[in-house]
Order: structure tokens, then sequence, then C-alpha cells
């Protein structure tokens, strides 16, 4: 019953717009929270918060570059998440809905 726990608190993550959003934008690469700020057009401290609950629950990780950090999805021993973001738009698609396409990101 523990593991139909843990799925469940981690698909619960996956219903929201935004947090699903950037799970889909991690599927081909790592992103700066300043990328994601530009992109979501959502406050820094949201986006923060976003990823501070999809790090709690194992699904991103992060690395730190000089003042920088990134975030990469973390979902390989997790077949039932990726099988979700299968079905996700890609970056691209993604970026072009929101009119994103030529993003100049200060954190580079």
């Amino acid at each position: 019953m523990e593991h139909i726990r843990e799925m469940s608190d981690k698909l619960k993550l996956l219903s929201d717009y935004t947090r699903l959003t950037i799970l889909s934008l991690l599927k081909e690469r790592e992103f700066c929270v300043c990328e994601l700020v530009e992109i979501l057009e959502v406050s820094q401290p949201a986006v923060s918060q976003h990823l501070r609950k999809l790090k709690s629950q194992g699904l991103v990780k992060e690395s730190k570059r000089g003042q920088w950090v990134y975030y990469s999805l973390n979902a390989d021993d997790k077949p039932y998440i990726k099988a979700v973001l299968d079905h996700t738009p890609d970056s691209q698609t993604i970026l072009s809905a929101l009119n994103k396409q030529h993003l100049t990101s200060a954190c580079k």
C-alpha cells in the first residue's frame, strides 16, 4: 500500500498546470529558474515554490552553477510519471503556444 500512496502523492503534483508544464519542459533539457519565470510569466517565488514541491517528491533535481540553480527531470525510476509526460507536448510546442520561441535569459 505504501507504493500506491507514494504514486498518489507524486501524481497529485502533476494535477497542477504549472508543475506539469515545468516537467514537460524538463523532458528535453534543464532550465534555470529565471528561464522558467520568463516562460511561464509567473513570479520567481511561485516558480521556486513549484520546484521545491517537485524536488521534495524526487521528480526534479538541481545543480548549482555560480549564482544560478538549474533543474532537470528526475523520473528515470518512475515509469508512471514518464508515461504521463509521454503524452505532453515537447518544449518547442509549449514555447510556441506561449509565444516564447526566442527567449533571451539573463541567467546565461
